[in-house]
């Protein structure tokens, strides 16, 4: 056996800090598998906000799971079964990928900066510690009403602290590049996000609720991923499909409490997100 296996590191053999994340991992994909169906009843029975607040659980399970691994396997020679050369091979794939996803998403940053730059960038908040707000163009594409709701809604995402959060996630996404449901829960906190702060701008403003579905409609996607921020992802499932029917899905359910009479005993209860 290699000498390689013996390694310590932070007071921990090599072999034991491997096999903890490698745990913590599987235990995260199965708490991301659970949240991907819950969080669609959560959303239906209390709003986007409490179905985007579950996304804190598989993080939770994850550091949970190394402290209990680090704790029970500190001191078990069992961990030493697997060679040096194994443990070695393992170790240079991973930190390739995470150096990989990680270029990738520097790349992405730094070109959507570029777009910010010449104009072209927008709507989006950009900044890990400093979120700051980039607005489109004001070539007269939005009205001055319509242009109010996005500053709204990008407030919104500051004030969530969503893009550490997008921080976080993009953080995972390399640390866990071998991981596909840390990807799929990567792409599914950004659209709970966005229903979350979409949600909280029409429950402020009840009667601009077509005004808003009809300025997500206006506003164009980013032309390049955003790693370290907030914005509306082109990839995979049209996101806007889903914040349009979110708001119609709304729009129904105060009709019938209208129709109940429930609009007229609650007017805020029949509107909210």
């Amino acid at each position: 056996m290699s000498d390689a296996a013996h390694v310590v590191l932070g007071g921990y053999p090599a072999v034991t800090l491997a096999l903890a994340f490698l745990k913590a991992n599987l235990v995260a994909a199965l708490v991301v598998a659970g949240v991907t169906v819950v969080r669609l009843v959560a959303r239906r029975m209390f709003g986007p906000a409490a179905a985007y607040q579950l996304w804190g659980a598989p993080l939770a399970a994850a550091l949970l799971t190394v402290i209990v691994e680090l704790a029970g396997r500190h001191d078990d020679p069992a961990v030493f079964a697997v060679s040096g050369q194994l443990l070695g091979l393992g170790a240079t794939v991973w930190v390739l990928g995470a150096l990989a996803v990680s270029a990738v998403f520097v790349i992405a940053q730094a070109r959507f900066q570029r777009e910010v730059r010449a104009g072209r960038g927008g709507p989006a908040v950009v900044g890990f510690i400093s979120p700051r707000i980039v607005m489109p163009a004001d070539d007269g594409h939005y009205t001055a009403e319509e242009r109010e709701l996005i500053r709204a809604h990008e407030r919104e995402h500051v004030a969530r602290k969503d893009p550490r959060a997008a921080g976080v996630a993009a953080l995972f996404q390399s640390l866990c590049w071998f991981n596909p449901l840390v990807h799929l829960a990567a792409h599914l906190i950004r659209l709970d996000q966005e229903l979350a702060c979409d949600a909280a701008v029409v429950r402020d403003r009840p009667h601009h609720r077509a005004l808003y579905a009809r300025t997500l409609l206006k506003t164009q996607l980013a032309a390049t991923p955003l790693p370290f921020g907030c914005h509306w992802s082109p990839l995979g499932a049209h996101p806007l499909e889903v914040r349009i029917g979110q708001l119609k899905r709304r729009d129904a359910k105060a009709l019938r409490r209208a129709a109940t009479g429930g609009f007229t005993a609650a007017p805020v209860n029949a509107i909210r997100p």
